[in-house]
């Protein structure tokens, strides 16, 4: 993340994103796959780190081989095999979807997991309880812990859409979009623009 400056002098908290170029690698139709859709690939990969079979189908689109692959259902407009998807397609003035794998934290507790206050003080003969999750809740009926119980567990590394980021810039020379706010991911990490 980093910040900009409006017109009126406010400091506005904005991400940058590296939108393209991205290649159009398949058309899918209502004949040949059932539905309609567009495939894109983005960022290029070396030969010999690509399979025979992905080798062949980028090379059927005219294109080198693409490290990230995704598919399009709602799309407007008409593109071919090859087209190019530059920043340009995104209105200037507009609202975005974004699309990413958050960060992932490892296997937590239910305080930072879900937001547990813990037991409580530290009197009363309780001993490193503070930040532990207390009573589940079953007894002797029904003799279990029901499904869907908040415990501790694997946090993160979820795929979440962060939904109306505000454009506040596009940059076609170097294929840079602005937008207000932060997104899900790690830095250098991969998401999906829907607008």
């Amino acid at each position: 993340m980093t910040s900009v400056f409006s017109v009126e002098g406010k400091n506005i908290p904005c991400t940058v994103i590296q939108a393209g170029p991205c290649v159009v690698t398949q058309v899918k139709t209502e004949e040949t796959d059932g539905y309609s859709a567009i495939q894109v690939g983005f960022e290029e990969k070396k030969e010999k780190n690509t399979t025979k079979a992905e080798f062949g189908h980028f090379k059927k689109a005219g294109t080198e081989p693409k490290r990230k692959v995704v598919e399009f259902k709602e799309f407007s407009g008409e593109y071919k095999l090859g087209d190019t998807l530059t920043v340009d397609v995104i209105d200037p003035d507009g609202w975005v979807d974004i699309t990413g794998i958050t960060k992932g934290k490892g296997f937590q507790g239910v305080v930072k997991r879900h937001g547990f206050g813990g037991v409580g003080g530290q009197t009363h003969g309780q001993h490193n309880r503070l930040r532990a999750p207390g009573s589940l809740g079953a007894s002797s009926y029904p003799s279990r812990v029901f499904k869907g119980i908040r415990m501790a567990g694997r946090d993160g590394n979820d795929k979440v859409t962060v939904q109306n980021l505000k454009v506040l810039k596009v940059i076609p020379e170097s294929n840079l979009l602005v937008v207000k706010g932060s997104i899900p991911g790690a830095k250098g990490s991969y998401v999906i623009i829907y607008q």
